[in-house]
C-alpha cells in the first residue's frame, strides 16, 4: 500500500542549527497520527515542510503521491492546514474569507458548503462580521473552517487547540471526529496528551529531530500515552 505521507532521511537546517536529523516517517491513508514531543523537537518545522511552507535541506518528501517541493501546487490542493497563523484576511468577513478560498479550490455548490462550514464551526451568526473584529479563538474557529472547506485528503493541525475556549475545543473535537470518520488522513501536533489519546489512532514521538518511537493506540499494552511518552524520552536520554 502506498502511504499518503512518506518521508525519507529528512534534514532541515537553519544556518548552523540542525532541527530535523534524517527523519523517517510514514502515514497510511485514513490514519490519524498525533505527533508529540518536547518544545524545540521540530514538530512545527516538520509540519511546515509537509504543508509546503518550508523547503527541506535534504531528504525526500511525498504527500498524496506528489513530491515536495517540486509539486507543491498539487499537494496544496489536497491539503487542509491549521497552523499558529490563521491565514485569514482581516478586512474580509467570515463569509468572504470562505468564499475566496472556495473559489480558489473550485468548490461546487459553494454557497451551501459555506453555510455548512459556518454552522460546523459555530460562526453562522457572525458570517458578515470582519475577521479583524474576531477574538483569537474565533479566528481559530474560522481557520478550521477554511481548512476543511474543500474536504481535503490530508489534514495538518499544528497545536489547533491553542486559544480555544471549552466550547470551541469541543467543536474542534467534533470536526476531527467527522474528518476521521470520512477516512481522511490527519497529522496533528499537540501538548494535550489526554485529548489526542482519545482522538488519534497512532502516536509518534519526535525527539532530537527524529521519530524516537511510534505506536498504535491499540498497542499501548496497558500504558497510557503519557507513560509511553515519558518512557520514550527517558530511553532516548539514556542512550544519548
Amino acid at each position: 500500500m502506498t502511504p499518503m505521507i512518506a518521508v525519507r532521511k529528512l534534514v532541515k537546517r537553519f544556518g548552523l542549527k540542525t532541527v530535523l536529523r534524517g527523519l523517517d516517517f510514514e502515514v497510511q491513508a485514513g490514519e490519524f497520527v498525533a505527533l508529540v514531543g518536547p518544545n524545540g523537537a521540530g514538530k512545527t518545522t516538520f509540519l511546515r515542510i509537509l504543508a509546503s511552507l518550508s523547503r527541506p535541506t535534504m531528504g525526500k518528501v511525498r504527500v498524496a503521491g506528489y513530491e515536495l517541493p517540486a509539486q507543491a501546487a498539487a499537494v496544496r490542493r489536497r491539503l487542509g492546514v491549521v497552523s499558529h497563523q490563521p491565514l485569514l484576511y482581516g478586512d474580509l468577513t467570515a463569509e468572504e474569507n470562505l468564499r475566496f478560498y472556495g473559489r480558489m479550490y473550485g468548490i461546487p455548490a459553494l454557497d451551501a458548503r459555506i453555510d455548512e462550514v459556518l454552522e460546523l464551526v459555530g460562526l453562522a451568526a457572525r458570517r458578515r462580521d470582519l475577521v479583524r473584529t474576531f477574538s483569537r479563538g474565533m479566528q481559530q474557529r474560522l481557520a478550521i473552517g477554511r481548512a476543511v472547506l474543500h474536504d481535503p485528503e490530508v489534514m495538518l493541525f499544528d497545536e489547533p487547540y491553542t486559544g480555544l475556549d471549552q466550547d470551541a475545543a469541543a467543536m474542534l473535537d467534533e470536526v476531527l471526529h467527522t474528518v476521521a470518520a470520512r477516512g481522511r488522513t490527519v497529522v496533528m501536533t499537540s501538548h494535550d496528551l489526554a485529548r489526542v489519546e482519545a482522538l488519534a489512532t497512532r502516536f509518534a514521538v519526535l525527539s532530537h529531530g527524529v521519530i524516537a518511537a511510534s505506536v498504535r493506540r491499540d498497542n499501548l499494552a496497558g500504558e497510557n500515552l503519557l507513560d509511553f511518552y515519558r518512557r520514550t524520552l527517558q530511553e532516548g536520554q539514556a542512550s544519548a
